[in-house]
């Protein structure tokens, strides 16, 4: 039985030996890099944190004191000490989820996997255990992977600095990265104190003299890194956090699992808030992370667990790529046109434009928020940016959106990857609120292509546009095959399919024309005639949909957002307005957090699958399910009659 296997809960750590706990890290890490390969999943900055996390659940004594994580996707190794040993169900319907997940364990907290709340959760709670004299718990947060470039993270450590009669241990998980390399001030800060050779020297000085001295020398080496001042940090530039108001400890090597618990000891016996500031490495023990500049395998599919070699199938041109592809040739042609994203260069494209056009790419880190709102400053100082992020981190962004950009009538585009359900990641990454969030927003035109040559086309006329906020939204995956419009009308509404018999018009959103075509056969089986339209520009709805829908019997719509507020129910009102009574069926996902699992199960799990679809209109237009198809009568006078 391997050590790993013996671990049921964090306390069973308590009795093992300094060589034990060495061999369980290594065990730990061989564990992630065989599960994680076989399922996919947040690898490097897993690895990165072995030591970190069981030295926190050596000090700390989950669940009584709340350990919450910054970003949830470095929590694996915190899964593996808490009584889930097996992830071979990593990321997959109805297994563990890649992030905290109350539903799993009382020792998660947070499972929003958004990042830079963790320390607005630590204080809430801090504050919480203090006003109910729970005086004997502590509140741990461990943030990294670049969220600490969050303003959000910001204002917590304003608020946090002004009381600090709590138990709050802030764990800084420095390993300088996020998805690639972390920018800006913060970040060079950060790593001047990494890599300061002065700090260096002296950490192994110190150590190497005072440790000849037993206990008490250990104990004015802690003191000494502890304070803030002394034989070590009297040479290092560790100003910044001493200058909150807050005690800091550090630099400590997040590798070495003796100084973690010592320095997490340390900050235990402060009994108020402290920041310990762990200098790891993304991706440590497995050198195909470590040698992999680009992310350091941040994130991964299936891979061969000694090379670290792709195992995914081969497909065909992902959504992200044919962005990537476009955006290059438009800033080509347009040198007005810049880059912006959030610490995300590489998974949403923007790598290749900034490579070739590194003055006109701007990533700000994880700061959705100062992204929207300076690009529509570049939007007024003659720029036209485009600010590519994850469908689900506009949300954070959102009234900037409005208020920034929206109410200043600002030439600015939104590409959001990841659009709709994005299967393994769960809840806090299904892209599925942007279509109704962003439609109300004055002004705004949203395109969803349903394919790449529509991506290219709906990328170059988003550009041209100068006075409102332009939004691009795609799913996650392969892009697929060209479905060809039978014929594009005026307002430049694409119809994909036609029938003499106007029964039902399907208006397809995006990547859902697909699915709307096999619903169309499956009705024509059924006697049942179909016109399946791909609007592009889905807000505002074209005018030639209402047109269309007047014609018809019944109108569906199909789209891959929540039906509340969605796509949907804009045609209602629009068709309403116009005086159209013609039934609408509005075919969306539900409004409730959808757990992990593949696209297609998830789809087909809230009947979003066209042999569902095609029974549901089947019975509307037959009557006997609402809402009901109109009795379509091209003699006026007949049916007036009809209805006398």
């Amino acid at each position: 039985m391997s050590l790993l296997e013996s671990i049921k809960g964090p306390r069973d750590l308590d009795s093992l030996s300094p060589a034990q706990l060495e061999q369980l890290c290594h065990e730990l890490r061989e564990y992630l890099v065989s599960a994680v390969a076989r399922t996919g999943g947040h690898l490097g900055p897993n690895l990165g944190v072995v030591e970190t996390t069981v030295a926190i659940h050596r000090v700390f004594n989950s669940p009584q004191d709340p350990i919450i994580f910054d970003t949830g996707h470095q929590s694996y190794v915190h899964k593996l000490l808490t009584g889930r040993s097996d992830l071979s169900t990593l990321r997959q319907k109805n297994g563990i989820s890649g992030y905290p997940d109350r539903g799993e364990s009382e020792h998660d907290v947070v499972e929003s996997s958004h990042a830079s709340s963790s320390l607005s959760w630590a204080d809430g709670i801090a504050k919480s255990f203090r006003l109910t004299g729970q005086d004997d718990r502590y509140v741990v947060a461990v943030i990294g992977d670049g969220a600490l470039t969050g303003g959000m993270a910001w204002e917590a450590l304003n608020n946090i600095t002004d009381d600090n009669d709590r138990k709050l241990v802030i764990i800084v998980n420095d390993n300088g990265r996020s998805y690639a390399p972390t920018i800006g001030g913060l970040a060079r800060y950060l790593t001047a104190i990494r890599t300061d050779t002065r700090y260096k020297r002296a950490y192994r000085f110190s150590r190497k003299v005072l440790s000849k001295f037993g206990w008490i020398g250990n104990l004015l080496w802690l003191t000494a890194r502890g304070a803030g001042k002394g034989l070590i940090t009297a040479a290092t530039p560790t100003g910044m956090f001493p200058n909150l108001d807050i005690k800091y400890i550090g630099p400590v090597d997040g590798h070495d699992l003796k100084a973690m618990e010592q320095a997490l000891q340390q900050a235990k016996g402060y009994e108020s808030p402290v920041i310990v500031h762990a200098i790891t490495k993304k991706g440590y023990g497995f050198d195909p992370a470590m040698l992999h500049e680009d992310d350091q395998f941040h994130a991964v599919g299936q891979i061969d667990p000694t090379t670290g070699e792709s195992l995914e199938p081969k497909g065909g041109p992902s959504w992200t790529s044919v962005f990537a592809d476009e955006i290059v040739k438009i800033a080509d042609r347009r040198d007005d046109v810049v880059g912006i994203t959030g610490a995300m260069l590489i998974p949403v494209g923007l790598d290749a434009f900034a490579k070739k056009y590194p003055s006109r790419v701007f990533d700000v880190g994880i700061a959705e928020q100062h992204a929207v709102a300076s690009a529509a400053g570049m939007a007024f100082g003659g720029l036209h940016p485009v600010v590519a992020v994850y469908a689900t981190f506009i949300n954070r962004g959102f009234d900037q959106v409005l208020m920034d950009v929206a109410l200043h009538k600002a030439g600015v585009t939104f590409v959001l990857d990841r659009a709709g359900v994005t299967g393994p990641d769960g809840p806090s990454h299904h892209g599925m609120w942007d279509l109704a969030l962003l439609q109300i927003v004055p002004g705004i035109r949203i395109a969803a292509p349903r394919d790449s040559e529509r991506l290219r086309e709906e990328l170059r006329e988003a550009v041209e546009v100068s006075d409102a906020p332009t939004v691009l939204r795609f799913p996650k995956g392969v892009a697929g095959a060209s479905i060809d419009a039978v014929r594009r009308l005026g307002d430049g509404v694409d119809v994909l399919r036609e029938s003499s018999a106007k029964d039902v018009l399907i208006v397809a959103v995006g990547p859902m024309a697909g699915m709307a075509l096999v619903i169309a056969d499956l009705l024509a089986a059924q006697g049942i005639g179909a016109t399946v339209v791909d609007p592009r520009w889905v807000v505002p709805v074209p005018k030639s949909v209402l047109e269309l829908s007047q014609k018809h019997r019944l109108v569906v719509s199909i789209e891959d957002g929540v039906k509340v507020g969605g796509v949907g129910t804009r045609i209602r009102q629009d068709l309403r307005s116009a005086q159209i009574d013609t039934a609408l069926n509005e075919i969306g996902l539900p409004d409730e957090f959808l757990a992990a699992a593949t696209r297609g199960e998830i789809l087909e799990e809230v009947g979003l699958t066209a042999q569902s679809i095609a029974r549901d209109i089947v019975a509307q237009v037959l009557g006997a399910k609402v809402p009901h198809a109109k009795q379509l009568d091209s003699d006026p006078v007949a049916r007036l009659a009809n209805l006398n």
